[in-house]
């Protein structure tokens, strides 16, 4: 048992100390307080009532009403029966956030490099550098938690991969399996697309090596082992993964029925992203050198350049306060690349950028080509449009590319990959592979590389580069060319200072390895002067962009927003209805709205796609019949800075009769047809529905005719209608048929869509209870495969465990 105990003494310590880093770093939560995330306040927002309606009635809702007419909430935090992988996740992230994220960087690429034989000192010190590394910092700050989720557990299942291969069959295969599980838990899918890209190179570079040694066998033995673990993955989430597959058809991402734009223009029909919208966000091919030198292209859009500063000079010359200078200062325009929009610079780091170059004279065989390759594919595609026939073949033939936009985040591969081949330098270094004289080739070759580069930089910046930025005309409109002149030279002033910065940690860490092959310096002490000059490179950059400023009580980040005069006379009315928020507010605030009403808008990617089309089709326009028959009873508008709520007396309620049904042939038409359309009075359908109901186009309707709502939640609506004709009943919620049932005194009655989005349903004449019930079948199914799944998994470890003991006994 003692023996046990000192084995492990050294990684507990070290789990201890991740977790102090963890809560250094974000030490206001030690305070209570929790970081102001933008996305979060937007979240929180959007699933205000679904976790209300959890509160109040101990039930799930996979619906909610509360942003854009009404939407599944499979992408806003669902929570699934036997979701025993999600329990396992939550138990893990016990800090807290964001220091939970923080932690599991940390853990997750320290049993990277334990998989691959890295000493563990070392492997601390890699956990450090990836931790840290700026990107996926300041992804924490603006609240895109679910890709830092699934960014934190990319390393754990390249782990347990490598462990596969290397003939860890029992521990391989679990851990891949529970890795993958939690990878997936993350529901973020484009991070868990992009590790596997690296999967695939890291599965040719194994591929290839096996083919030279002769050990094809154990390849395809290891790649059928990690294949049946990513079944049991799948199988562990799969709730969430059939939700989303059937759902993503549906939405914004999905392949659109239309062939016109608002305008009326032709569209071009993908079965994915615009390619534009993909390549929006697209990494400049100069910006490469961000990853070396923090502010090379001038940090992020907005920098505090200061008092001594020539941006605040020049504002002080236009005129402004020496307040307003300094404040306008704070918030420079200095990012010159090609991006929209920018927060900060992805900052790897000088020295792991250093070590990484080390690492391609002293690594060898199949471990340095996965990683190559993975930091190379990575770079290249992070291009998007600036490498635009890579890019334009991988949107075109590569398997669901063209479902994620923003193509620079590929970049968090490299993140990950530069620093295994960084450590793996020093590792080398250690060791006695090579002859000190080998070793001191490669740390002159690394030093030219990276030293000169930066050399080459601070002589001829001005020669190379304008330091012209995108907007810049917009500026020099406003303010003139010697103001935009005086940002320029903070921008080469930036750029000077932190190359500068650079080059001395190169020669530091250069220095600090010459001592040791010199035998001035020990192992430990190299390890220590390490984690010291990565810890200063990375964290002060870090804390420039996310630090305790960052952090507010947790009640206003809990509850951010608070009710202004036209919420406030808004909830006085109790009734079943939705709101148009057209102020400034909610501008800035798009799912303000959905916090407290029925919204007709909100803050999500994942929309309704037929629903986003009928916005910019007909809602951003101000089409009154459309919001009339989408039931939008209030519109929050703004006059001289006061909000108010205007009452639109013409909305029809939530269910009414029409008198006449009109068909039309296609998704065209029917959003065209919405135009001019009676909604009141006539409803439109496409053909599909035509045949398979079997309806009429002309339905009488009397004065006695009524249907009304009597019960509402998010998941269920209850009406009762009286008419002495058999009517058509045109409700006022979102049609979507993978889940809403309609019943008519309680039997099930197939219903149908018209006007584009909303249910309709043919009612018989006299009294009836009509009721929606939202029953999505892909619940009821995903949860008993994640049961199995999670038994499988559970008896496949005991018999693990078993094995891994009784081979134990066997050897003694």
């Amino acid at each position: 048992m003692s023996f046990s105990i000192k084995r492990f003494l050294p990684h507990i310590l070290i789990l201890v100390g991740f977790v102090a880093l963890s809560l250094a770093y974000f030490s206001p939560v030690l305070q209570g307080k929790k970081i102001n995330q933008s996305d979060i306040m937007h979240y929180i927002g959007m699933a205000e009532q679904q976790k209300e309606f959890a509160k109040t009635t101990g039930e799930e809702t996979y619906w909610t009403n509360s942003a854009f007419g009404g939407m599944p909430t499979y992408q806003l935090g669902a929570k699934y029966p036997h979701n025993y992988i999600k329990k396992l996740d939550l138990t893990l992230r016990f800090l807290p956030r964001p220091a939970d994220y923080l932690f599991l960087y940390f853990i997750g690429f320290y049993i990277l490099l334990l998989s691959l034989k890295v000493d563990f000192k070392l492997a601390a010190l890699g956990a450090i550098a990836f931790g840290f590394s700026t990107y996926l910092i300041i992804i924490l700050g603006v609240g895109h938690n679910s890709k830092a989720h699934a960014i934190a557990y990319m390393p754990l299942v390249l782990a347990g991969i490598v462990l596969t291969f290397r003939k860890k069959y029992i521990l391989g295969f679990i851990l891949t399996a529970i890795a993958l599980g939690l990878e997936l838990v993350a529901n973020h899918f484009q991070m868990t697309y992009y590790l596997l890209l690296l999967v695939l190179v890291l599965g040719l570079a194994y591929l290839i090596d096996s083919y030279r040694k002769k050990v094809l066998p154990h390849f395809f033995k290891s790649v059928g082992l990690l294949s049946i673990a990513a079944i049991l993955a799948i199988g562990l989430n799969a709730t969430n993964i059939m939700a989303t597959q059937e759902y993503v058809k549906e939405s914004a991402r999905g392949q659109s029925d239309l062939t016109i734009n608002p305008d009326g223009s032709p569209k071009e029909v993908t079965t994915g992203l615009d390619k534009d919208y993909i390549t929006e966000y697209s990494y400049g091919i100069l910006e490469t050198f961000n990853l070396y030198i923090p502010k090379f292209m001038g940090g992020g859009n907005y920098e505090d350049v200061g008092k001594d500063s020539e941006t605040y000079e020049a504002y002080i010359n236009l005129g402004a306060s020496p307040m307003e200078a300094l404040d306008a200062a704070r918030n420079a325009p200095m990012y010159w690349g090609d991006q929209p929009i920018v927060e900060a610079p992805a900052y790897v780091g000088a020295v792991i950028i250093f070590l990484f170059v080390l690492g391609l004279f002293l690594v060898k065989g199949r471990l340095k080509w996965w990683l190559v390759g993975g930091t190379l594919l990575s770079l290249l595609l992070s291009y998007g449009k600036n490498l635009g026939f890579l890019t334009d073949f991988f949107i075109d033939y590569v398997p669901f590319y063209n479902k994620f936009r923003a193509v620079s985040s590929i970049q968090v591969i490299l993140e990950l990959c530069i620093p295994v081949l960084g450590i793996f330098a020093l590792s080398r270094l250690f060791d006695s592979f090579q002859k000190d004289e080998e070793k001191l080739k490669a740390l002159l070759y690394s030093v030219g590389i990276t030293a000169g580069l930066a050399i080459i930089f601070l002589l001829f910046k001005s020669t190379l580069f304008d330091f012209e930025g995108l907007r810049d005309d917009q500026y020099i409109g406003a303010y003139g060319q010697a103001f935009m002149d005086a940002v320029i030279e903070d921008r080469k002033s930036l750029m000077t200072t932190d190359t500068l910065r650079t080059l001395i940690l190169v020669l530091l860490s250069a220095g600090t390895i010459y001592l040791f092959l010199k035998k001035k310096l020990s192992e430990n002490l190299v390890v220590v002067v390490f984690a010291v000059l990565i810890l200063f490179d990375l964290v002060t950059v870090d804390k420039q962009y996310v630090n305790n400023d960052d952090f507010i009580s947790a009640i206003k980040v809990d509850k951010p927003y608070q009710p202004n005069q036209a919420d406030k006379e808004i909830l006085k009315d109790k009734g079943h209805f939705r709101v148009m928020d057209m102020s400034s507010e909610g501008q800035r605030m798009p799912a303000k709205a959905a916090y407290y009403h029925n919204s007709l808008m909100g803050y999500s990617a994942a929309k309704l796609g037929r629903v986003e089309e009928l916005l910019e089709f007909h809602v951003y326009k101000n089409n009154m019949n459309v919001l009339n028959m989408l039931n939008t009873k209030y519109i929050i508008a703004e006059d001289q800075g006061q909000i108010f709520p205007y009452t639109n007396t013409e909305a029809n309620g939530n269910a009414w009769f029409v008198s006449e049904l009109k068909f039309v042939a296609n998704a065209n038409e029917e959003i065209v047809a919405l135009d001019s359309l009676n909604t009141k009075t006539t409803a439109v359908l496409d053909h599909e529905f035509q045949a398979a109901h079997n309806l009429k186009t002309t339905y009488q309707v009397d004065s006695t005719a009524s249907i009304q709502l009597k019960e509402f939640k998010p998941n269920y609506l209850k009406y009762e209608s009286n008419n002495s004709n058999e009517g058509l009943a045109v409700f006022s919620e979102i049609y979507y048929a993978q889940g809403w049932n309609a019943y008519i005194n309680g039997a099930l009655t197939p219903h149908f869509r018209v006007n584009y989005v909303l249910r309709a349903l043919e009612l018989p004449k006299g009294k009836h209870t009509i009721e929606f019930k939202f029953e999505p079948q892909v619940v009821a199914t995903g949860s008993k495969v994640a049961l199995a799944s999670s038994v499988i998994l559970g008896l496949l470890l005991l018999v693990g465990v078993f094995f891994k003991i009784k081979g134990r006994k066997d050897k003694a």
